[in-house]
C-alpha cells in the first residue's frame, strides 16, 4: 500500500478531526500527543491514539493485551464473547505474525482435559471472533494457516508491541525529557495486569514476560525522572515500588538516590540495609556491586550523587484527615494491592459496590497503607451520597481549602475549585471521597496532577473519564471465615468450623452481614454457632436476624432501593419474587412486560446501583447477571409488601410462558421421537433474535438457563400455576433440556409439578406428572420404581378415559420391560400403545421400540419392516432424533444378521445425527453399535478407541446401563484379541452392574461371554455353569440367543 493510499484514513493517530479545534492536535518533540487519553471521547478529542506513522490502525481498531483482553473500535469495545474466545485471541496476538497450531490453542484453552469437540470449538470461536472484527473493518486479522491460525495485526494496533517499541525508543532518546515522555506513553498503555481476566495457565509465562516489560519501563522512567531532578515527586512512588519489588536492586538504588538528594541520608542507608537483608533471606545473596557502590557513595557524601536541583518546592499545610483504620479488616488482598499500586502514581480510583460490601473499610485500609506516599497530606470527606441530604461539593471544597491553609476561602464555588486545584498543583495529596452520589458531586473535588483520589460509591460513576474502577464483590469463603474469627474469636469458630462456614454462606459473604452476625455471637457468648445458623436458615427471617444496634443489612439495601426509578424498583422486586439468582435480561422483560431493549436498560441501571452484578458473558454471547442472595430476599420482601399477589403471579406466569414457548419452538424445529404433549399457545412474546439463538444451540441455551428455570418453575408451582408447570415438565425436549441425564433438575421440576397438581386437585395433572416421574426413573436406571409409578399413571389415565395418556404410560412400561429383558411383556405394552395412537405421528415411538424387541427375540422380518416404517415416518415428520435412534437399531439388526459393513454405515449415520443434536448419550450408544460390528470383522484396533470414547461419555453422563453394555462389549473385544485378564475385568464389572440394575437379559449375555472366557482359560466346568445360567435366562425371556446357542 502506498503512502498516498494511506492518507485518507484519519484513524492513524486514532484522531477524528474537528476543524474548529485544529490546535488540539499538537504533538510534543517526541511525536507523542501532549496529553495521553485512555480512550476515544467526543469529536475533536484524542482517543485510540497511535504513536506511529508507518501503518494505520486496522479499520480504527486497537488490540489490547496490557490489562483485560480488549479490542477497541471507534464505536467502543468490540464484543468478543466469553472467556474461551478471548483466550484464543490472546494466544494468537501473543504470537502475532506467526502461525499458532490448533493443538497449541486446544492446550491453552483446555490444559487438563480437552473435550472431544475441542477442534470444532476452536473453529467456532475463530468464526465468532472474525464476525465480530469484520463489523469494524478488521475481517482479515485472523487467518487460517496450516496447521492452525495466524493473527496479522500491524504493530501500531497492538498495545504490547507499541509498549515494547516505546521502551526501545526511550533507551535511544537524546535527552532525559524525551525518554521520560516516551516511557510515560508506554506506561499509559497499561490498564491492569497483563492478560487480566483469563484463566489460562498456559499463558502465564507470557503474562510474566509482559509484566517484566512493564517493570523495565518503570525502572527506566524512574531513571529519567531522577536525571531531570524529580527526586522530590518520585520518592514516594519509589517507596511503593520497592515495597512491591523488595529484591529489585535497581529500584532500591533509585529510591536510595532520591532519599539522599532530599537530605535523608540515614533513610537512604537504612533502605540499603533492609534490601541487603531481603536479598540474604530470600535469595542467599549479597547486594550487587552497583548497589554496594551506591551505598558507599552515600556513606561518604559523594557530591556526584546530588544530581540536578530538586523540583520539590515549598510545603503548604499538610492535613491529616483520614478516618481511623478498621480494626478487624481482613481479606481483599488483590484489591488492596491493585489500589495501593495505582494510587501512589497519582491516579483516580473508584471503588464501587452494593451497600454492606465493605467499600469504606477497604478505602480506609488502603488510605492508611499509602499515607506516607503522600507527604503533602490527606483529605477526607463523607459525601453522604445515599442520604436525603448529600454533601454539597462547594461546601466540601471550603472545608478542604481551610484544611490546606487557604485564607481567605472564596465564596464562589467555581473560584473555590480553581484555588483548590492551584494549591494542589505539583503536590502529593491523597483525597478520600467516601459514599459519592454521582459524577456531578465528585467532579469539582478532583484535583488532578500528582494527587491520588480514592472514591467509594454504590454507583459505578461511569460518567467520570480517566478513572479506574474496582467493583467490590463479596469475600471469598476463607476471607469470610477469617472475618468471623476476628469478631467472634478463633476458638469458637474453630470448634464449629463447618457451621461457621454455613453462617458465612447464609450471610452471602457480605462483609456487613458477617460483621452483624459476628457481633451477635460476640455479645452472646453462650450461643452455639449452630443456633444462629438455624435462625438465618429461614429466608423469611434472615434480614431480621441480620441487625444489631445501628447496623442493619436491610437499611443499607433500602437506601439503594429508594434511589432507583420506579421501573428499576419493579424489576428488582419481581426478580426477588421469582427467586432466580442468575438471569439474562429477557427474564426481566417477561417479568415487567417491558420491551427487550428497555429491559436491558433497566438491568444496567440495577448494575450501576450495585443491586445486580454482571456475572459473565456465556458462550452464546449473552450477558448474564447475578442477584446476591440477601438482595434477592430484600426484593421479595418489597414485592410482597408493595404489589398485589395476582400481579406477582402474572409476572411469574409470563416468564414460564416464555420458557414454554421457546421449548415448543425447539420441539417444533427438532421434533422429539417420544410421545409428548401437543403445543399450546402461551401468548408469550419471543423476540426473533432470542428465538434464533435458542434454535441455533438449544442444548447450550437451556444449559445456561437451567438454574433460573428450575427455581422459576418451583416458584410457579408454589403460586398455583400448576397447569403451566405440568405442561413444561412433560415437554420432551430430548438433549435440549430434560435429556442428557440432568437428573437433579428434572427431579425438582417433576416433584414440584406433581405436588402442585395434587394441591390443585387436578387428576389429569397428577397422572401426567406420574408418567413423567416414571420416565425419569427409567432414565435413572431405577427400573422397579419406574414401573411402579407408571402402573399408577396408567390406572389414572384409564380412569380419566385419556387414550393418549395411556399410550404414554404403556410405551414407557414397554421400554422398561425391554431394558430389563422381559420381552414378551414389553411387546404387550408397546403394541397396546401403538393401537391407542392409531395414525398419530407419535405412533412411531412405540413401533420403533417394538421393532427393537422383535430384533431381540429373533423375529427379523417383522423387526426390519417395523424399522423401515419408522424411518420413513420420522423423516417425513422431520424428527432427526427419531431418525438417529432408528438408524442405530438398524445397525444392530445388520450386525445380528451378519451384514457388518451395513451395520457400520448405519451406526455412523446415527452418530452423525446425535453429534449434530448435541446428544452425547446416544452418540455413545452409536459408537458402541459400530464397535460391535468392527469386532465381528476383526478390526480390534478400530473398535478399541471407539469403545473407550463411548465408555468415557457414559461415565460422564452417569449412565449405568450404558456403562454395563459398553463394558460388556469391551470384554468381547479383549476376549477376541486374547487379552483374557482385561476381558475378565470388563465382563465382571458389567455383570455387577446388571445385578444392581436387575437386568436379566444382559446378565445372560454377559454370562455367555464369561463362559467363552472360562473355556479359553481351560476351565471347562466354570464355562458350563456360566452357559447354563445364560441359557435359562434366554429361554425364560424368549430371547433369540436361546435358539442360536441351541443350534450352535
Amino acid at each position: 500500500m502506498s503512502a498516498t493510499a494511506r492518507q485518507p484514513t484519519d484513524c492513524r493517530y486514532g484522531y477524528r478531526p474537528n476543524t474548529a479545534d485544529r490546535g488540539a492536535r499538537r504533538l510534543n518533540a517526541t511525536g507523542i500527543p501532549a496529553r495521553l487519553p485512555a480512550r476515544r471521547g467526543s469529536a475533536g478529542e484524542l482517543g485510540i491514539y497511535n504513536f506511529y506513522t508507518e501503518w494505520p490502525i486496522i479499520g480504527c481498531v486497537e488490540f489490547r493485551l496490557l490489562g483485560p483482553i480488549e479490542v477497541i473500535a471507534e464505536s467502543g469495545p468490540v464484543p468478543l464473547g466469553g472467556t474461551k474466545p478471548r483466550t484464543l485471541l490472546a494466544a494468537l496476538l501473543l504470537e502475532n505474525g506467526h502461525v499458532v497450531p490448533t493443538a497449541r490453542l486446544i492446550d491453552v484453552i483446555w490444559p487438563d482435559d480437552p473435550p472431544d469437540t475441542a477442534k470444532a470449538a476452536i473453529q467456532t470461536y475463530v468464526k465468532t471472533l472474525r464476525q465480530a472484527l469484520a463489523r469494524h473493518g478488521a475481517a482479515d486479522v485472523i487467518l487460517t494457516r496450516a496447521p492452525g491460525y495466524l493473527a496479522q495485526v500491524p504493530e501500531d494496533a497492538l498495545d504490547a508491541a507499541r509498549c515494547h517499541d516505546l521502551v526501545t525508543r526511550a533507551r535511544a532518546a537524546a535527552t532525559p525529557q524525551e525518554a521520560a515522555d516516551l516511557l510515560d506513553a508506554a506506561l499509559a498503555l497499561w490498564r491492569g495486569p497483563a492478560l487480566a481476566g483469563l484463566e489460562a495457565t498456559r499463558l502465564a509465562g507470557e503474562a510474566i514476560r509482559l509484566e517484566e516489560l512493564r517493570l523495565t519501563a518503570t525502572e527506566e522512567r524512574m531513571a529519567a525522572g531522577l536525571a531531570l531532578g524529580h527526586h522530590g515527586r518520585l520518592a514516594s512512588e519509589l517507596a511503593a515500588l520497592v515495597g512491591r519489588h523488595p529484591a529489585n536492586e535497581r529500584l532500591r538504588g533509585q529510591y536510595m538516590t532520591a532519599l539522599y538528594r532530599l537530605g535523608r541520608q540515614s533513610d537512604a542507608l537504612a533502605t540499603f540495609r533492609e534490601g541487603r537483608q531481603v536479598l540474604v533471606d530470600e535469595l542467599g545473596l549479597d547486594p550487587g556491586p552497583e548497589l554496594a557502590a551506591l551505598y558507599h557513595a552515600i556513606l561518604r557524601g559523594d557530591p556526584l550523587l546530588q544530581g540536578p536541583p530538586s523540583d520539590h518546592g515549598p510545603r503548604m499545610t499538610a492535613p491529616a484527615q483520614l478516618p481511623p483504620p478498621p480494626a478487624d479488616f481482613t481479606g481483599r488482598l488483590a484489591e488492596t494491592t491493585a489500589l495501593t499500586g495505582a494510587l501512589v502514581t497519582g491516579t483516580v480510583q473508584v471503588v464501587a459496590g452494593r451497600g454492606g460490601s465493605g467499600k469504606s473499610a477497604l478505602a480506609a485500609h488502603v488510605a492508611h497503607r499509602i499515607a506516607a506516599a503522600f507527604p503533602d497530606g490527606q483529605l477526607h470527606a463523607e459525601l453522604r451520597g445515599m442520604s436525603e441530604t448529600p454533601a454539597d461539593p462547594g461546601e466540601v471544597l471550603g472545608l478542604f481549602l481551610k484544611a490546606l491553609g487557604a485564607d481567605p476561602v472564596p465564596a464562589d464555588p467555581t473560584e473555590r475549585a480553581e484555588l483548590y486545584r492551584r494549591l494542589l498543583t505539583g503536590r502529593r495529596v491523597l483525597v478520600l471521597l467516601d459514599d459519592a452520589a454521582d459524577e456531578r458531586q465528585v467532579r469539582p473535588l478532583l484535583p488532578g496532577g500528582d494527587c491520588g483520589v480514592l472514591i467509594t460509591s454504590r454507583n459505578r460513576l461511569g460518567g467520570l473519564s480517566g478513572v479506574s474502577r474496582t467493583d467490590l464483590d463479596v469475600l471469598d469463603a476463607d476471607e469470610a471465615l477469617e472475618l468471623l474469627e476476628r469478631i467472634v474469636g478463633a476458638e469458637r469458630v474453630t470448634a464449629e468450623e463447618p457451621v461457621a462456614r454455613e453462617i458465612a454462606e447464609l450471610c452471602g459473604r457480605l462483609p456487613l452481614a458477617l460483621r452483624i452476625a459476628g457481633a451477635r455471637l460476640a455479645t452472646r457468648q453462650r450461643w452455639p454457632l449452630r443456633l444462629l445458623a438455624g435462625r438465618l436458615a429461614d429466608e423469611r427471617r434472615r434480614l431480621d436476624e441480620l441487625a444489631i444496634a445501628d447496623l442493619e443489612v436491610r437499611a443499607g439495601f433500602e437506601l439503594s432501593y429508594r434511589a432507583l426509578d420506579p421501573g428499576a424498583r419493579r424489576a428488582l422486586r419481581r426478580l426477588g419474587h421469582l427467586g432466580a439468582t442468575e438471569f439474562a435480561a429477557w427474564i426481566v422483560a417477561w417479568l415487567t412486560g417491558e420491551p427487550a431493549a428497555e429491559a436491558e436498560d433497566t438491568v444496567e441501571r440495577l448494575v450501576d446501583a450495585q443491586l445486580v452484578d454482571f456475572a459473565r458473558v456465556d458462550d452464546l454471547g449473552t450477558p448474564r447477571y447475578r442477584v446476591h442472595d440477601l438482595v434477592r430476599i430484600y426484593g421479595r420482601e418489597r414485592a410482597e409488601a408493595e404489589e398485589p399477589a395476582e400481579d406477582l403471579a402474572a409476572a411469574v406466569g409470563r416468564v414460564l410462558g416464555g420458557w414454554l414457548a421457546l421449548a415448543d419452538q425447539v420441539t417444533a424445529d427438532a421434533p422429539s421421537d417420544e410421545i409428548g404433549p401437543a403445543p399450546v399457545t402461551t401468548g408469550a412474546e419471543i423476540s426473533p433474535g432470542l428465538a434464533a439463538q435458542v434454535l441455533a444451540a438449544p442444548h447450550d441455551w437451556f444449559d445456561f438457563e437451567q438454574p433460573a428455570l428450575v427455581v422459576g418453575l418451583e416458584r410457579a408451582a408454589a403460586l398455583g400455576l400448576h397447569e403451566l408447570v405440568c405442561r413444561f415438565a412433560s415437554a420432551r425436549l430430548g438433549p435440549s433440556f430434560l435429556g442428557v441425564n440432568r437428573f437433579a433438575s428434572r427431579e425438582r421440576i417433576t416433584q414440584a409439578a406433581l405436588a402442585a397438581a395434587r394441591r390443585a386437585g387436578d387428576p389429569h395433572g397428577v397422572a401426567t406428572m406420574l408418567a413423567e416421574l416414571g420416565r425419569l426413573r427409567y432414565d435413572q436406571d431405577r427400573f422397579a420404581e419406574g414401573r411402579q409409578v407408571l402402573d399408577e399413571a396408567l390406572s389414572a389415565f384409564r380412569d380419566l378415559g385419556d387414550t393418549r395418556g395411556q399410550a404414554v404410560a404403556l410405551a414407557a412400561l414397554g421400554v422398561i420391560c425391554r431394558e430389563t429383558g422381559r420381552l414378551a411383556e414389553a411387546l404387550h405394552f408397546l403394541d397396546g400403545a401403538t393401537a391407542l395412537l392409531g395414525d398419530d405421528p407419535a405412533v412411531h415411538y412405540p413401533q420403533r421400540v417394538a421393532a427393537s424387541v422383535r430384533l431381540e427375540r429373533g423375529d427379523f422380518p417383522e423387526a426390519w419392516a417395523g424399522l423401515e416404517s419408522c424411518l420413513r415416518g420420522y423423516r417425513a415428520a422431520g424428527s432427526r432424533r427419531g431418525e438417529g435412534l432408528t438408524l442405530r437399531t438398524m445397525s444392530l439388526y445388520h450386525r445380528a444378521t451378519g451384514a457388518y459393513d451395513q451395520a457400520i454405515e448405519a451406526a455412523e449415520a446415527a452418530r452423525d445425527i446425535f453429534t449434530r443434536l448435541g446428544d452425547p448419550l446416544m452418540e455413545a450408544y452409536s459408537i458402541r453399535a459400530r464397535a460391535k460390528a468392527e469386532i465381528r470383522l476383526g478390526r480390534i484396533d478400530v473398535a478399541l478407541p471407539a469403545l473407550e470414547e463411548g465408555l468415557s461419555l457414559c461415565q460422564a453422563m452417569g449412565d449405568r446401563w450404558g456403562l454395563g453394555v459398553t463394558l460388556r462389549t469391551l470384554g468381547e473385544l479383549h476376549l477376541a484379541s486374547g487379552q483374557l485378564d482385561d476381558a475378565d475385568a470388563c465382563l465382571t464389572a458389567s455383570l455387577q452392574l446388571w445385578d444392581e440394575l436387575d437386568v436379566l437379559l444382559w446378565r445372560a449375555r454377559t454370562e455367555r461371554d464369561l463362559a467363552r472366557l472360562h473355556e479359553a482359560r481351560g476351565d471347562h466346568e466354570a464355562a458350563e455353569l456360566a452357559l447354563d445360567r445364560a441359557l435359562k435366562i434366554f429361554r425364560d425371556q424368549g430371547a433369540r440367543e436361546y435358539g442360536e446357542l441351541k443350534r450352535g
